[in-house]
């Protein structure tokens, strides 16, 4: 599946696609991993979209700073 594709699906939808995908011997376990992992993808991208983001400096400063501590 694209990005493009996801971004402008259903969480429903993507779920469906997502699970259509896995083989046939997918467990209940992978299935319950995989929308997870969908769900904080969608959560972040959210979160982006939305300008909750820290710049990619910032980032590398305060990561500096924990490692110095």
């Amino acid at each position: 599946m694209k990005a493009w594709q996801f971004a402008a699906m259903s969480d429903k939808d993507v779920v469906i696609e997502t699970v259509r995908q896995m083989p046939e011997v997918a467990t209940l376990e992978q299935i319950s991993e995989e929308i997870a992992i969908l769900a904080a993808i969608r959560k972040g991208t959210e979160a982006a979209d939305a300008g909750h983001v820290t710049p990619h400096e910032e980032v590398r400063q305060k990561i500096v700073s924990w490692i110095s501590k």
